[in-house]
């Protein structure tokens, strides 16, 4: 069986991954040149190419490359995080999509260096779990792919300390469903500050949708 996608497979997997960069985009989640995702299929990597608009974002902008990381087909410029991304997918083999936005609220807690409640909602709690926090690193570099990687170890959900956030998944719906639900559960936490009253969800009620999300 082979273990490389077909070219029509190929295409398809590029003009996925652009999909998600424009709607990531449109959906005020990340910055015009800002963020980028990367997409598992089979030995190869999809990830979104260095300094292109992400609202107009097409297949033709997807890189792609082999299990190795060498790149194959056109030559684009790589994101500055790839090795980030493949990092992750080093060490967690369970998951095929990884999206890295900057969401404004979201981001404004991996600037303060604190943890989004998730527990105000049961469906943050269900979605995310509890959230990781990765120390700071500097972009594009070997040590941030490292810190993330060991972040992205113990959740699904990562804040990036002075940078931005980070989700994986099995698809890149899920992926990218984490990262709207983790700007929401933000805001959720930021307005229940202001109106005063946070009332958590209970440790038995967290227990129990653990217990109802188990296969």
């Amino acid at each position: 069986m082979s273990t490389v996608p077909d070219t029509s497979e190929m295409k398809a997997l590029q003009k996925e991954v652009a999909y998600y960069m424009r709607r990531l985009y449109k959906r005020g989640l990340t910055t015009t040149f800002g963020g980028n995702i990367s997409l598992k299929a089979k030995d190869l990597y999809f990830v979104t190419a260095s300094q292109t608009d992400k609202g107009r974002m097409k297949a033709s902008d997807i890189c792609i490359l082999d299990r190795d990381g060498r790149q194959i087909g056109d030559i684009l410029k790589q994101s500055m995080e790839t090795e980030m991304h493949l990092a992750i997918y080093s060490v967690r083999p369970d998951i095929k999509a990884v999206v890295h936005a900057h969401p404004p609220l979201s981001s404004s807690f991996a600037v303060s260096h604190q943890s989004i409640n998730t527990k105000l909602t049961a469906e943050a709690w269900a979605v995310l779990g509890e959230p990781a926090m990765a120390e700071y690193a500097l972009m594009g570099t070997k040590n941030l792919a490292e810190v993330v990687a060991n972040a992205a170890r113990q959740a699904d959900v990562v804040l990036m300390k002075n940078h931005g956030v980070l989700a994986v998944g099995q698809t890149l719906a899920e992926a990218f469903d984490r990262i709207e639900v983790l700007e929401n559960a933000a805001k959720i936490h930021l307005l229940s500050q202001w109106s005063g009253s946070q009332k958590p969800l209970s440790p038995a009620e967290t227990i129990a949708i653990n217990q109802m999300l188990k296969p």
